[in-house]
């Protein structure tokens, strides 16, 4: 699923990053990890308003998002109004509801039938009589957006935020093939799918299931961990075994170079190799094995002209060709572990004095 997810949003041929941020992962509890699914398009925490009696399907779908509220102003100060005329009452019905159906037959004008509307703190974003509306007009509604989901939206859906009515035109709306609400072992969710962009395939959603919240937030780890792994290699078109061959092979090299020197290089080349061996010791620590008598072993192998023999932790000891176990990793991960200790180490040797101040 992340190698499909990855290859979803990247050229293949010309990447050299990943932007993870364009892989959404939604958390839903209920079913089971099997039951997990990846989507070649959105999809929405918030279910559909079906208070109002409006579509939870929508085929053919111009899908706008809007930054404003459907609901009767407020005004900027705390006020209180109190009428004592029934006929001022009406009056003020009459104006409220005239106001929600103008807002509502301008959205309708512009063939939009799929309404995202965005969080609001300062008034009640939609209301009975705006959903009535949007009812009869056949919108589907889905409030409650919130403001860090706005740019991920855009960028799957192809349509801009519109933040005023009188802004509110076709040419803002993005376009998809279906938009329902999906009802899969107790949880719902929205599923937007054949999203019709300018540029494709940006974007692509991943739903995460599971019979608890400690479950999904594991899987959402772990998936996030594969989606990273994916990405070393993209960035970096190369593999290498593990195990702790390739370690143990580049700790002897390191120290027959070593022979060679003299003085402090000499012993700084030597630390180096015995600092490479830490891999394989803590891969025999933590698979429960002799880790002296297996690294002395697995160095034997290696000065022996085998260079793919390895640390099996399944079998626990030393085997010969790492590559019929097919225990691979990003070259790019090796690197960057060793790059990262290797300046660690000249920092802390830049420090000459530690000059202590109150």
């Amino acid at each position: 699923m992340a190698v499909e997810a990855v290859l979803r949003i990247i050229n293949p041929t010309t990447a050299s990053n990943v932007d993870l941020r364009n892989i959404r992962i939604v958390k839903k509890v209920g079913g089971t990890i099997e039951d997990s699914e990846m989507i070649n398009g959105l999809v929405l925490n918030q279910p559909v308003i079906k208070s109002a009696g409006g579509p939870n399907r929508m085929e053919k779908a111009r899908i706008a998002l809007i930054q404003f509220q459907l609901s009767p102003p407020k005004p900027d100060m705390e006020n209180q109004i109190v009428v004592n005329d029934y006929r001022q009452m009406d009056k003020i019905l009459k104006e409220e509801r005239t106001y929600l159906l103008n807002m509502v037959k301008k959205i309708a004008k512009s063939k939009c039938n799929v309404l995202l509307i965005q969080k609001s703190i300062l008034r009640d974003a939609v209301n009975d009589m705006s959903l009535n509306f949007l009812q009869r007009l056949k919108i589907m509604a889905i409030k409650d957006i919130e403001r860090d989901e706005v740019e991920f939206l855009c960028k799957s859906t192809g349509c801009k935020p519109i933040a005023n009515i009188d802004s509110f035109t076709e040419d803002k709306l993005g376009q998809a093939d279906l938009v329902e609400e999906v009802n899969s072992s107790g949880a719902r969710y929205v599923k937007i799918t054949g999203i019709r962009s300018a540029v494709q395939n940006q974007t692509v959603s991943i739903v995460a299931r599971g019979a608890n919240i400690l479950i999904l937030d594991e899987a959402d780890r772990s998936l996030h961990d594969a989606l990273c792994v994916i990405r070393s290699l993209v960035k970096k078109r190369a593999m290498i075994v593990g195990g702790g061959a390739p370690e143990i092979e580049i700790a002897n090299q390191l120290s027959k170079q070593s022979l060679s020197l003299t003085g402090t290089e000499q012993i700084c080349w030597k630390a180096f190799a015995d600092a490479m061996e830490v891999i394989p010791t803590t891969l025999a620590e933590n698979a429960g094995l002799n880790a002296i008598k297996v690294v002395t072993e697995l160095r034997a192998r290696h000065e022996g002209g085998e260079k793919n023999a390895f640390v099996s932790v399944r079998e626990g000891g030393v085997r010969g060709d790492i590559r019929h176990e097919k225990v691979l990793q990003p070259l790019l991960v090796s690197t960057s572990a060793v790059e990262l200790a290797a300046e660690t180490v000249k920092m802390l040797l830049r420090i000459d004095d530690i000059a202590l101040s109150r």
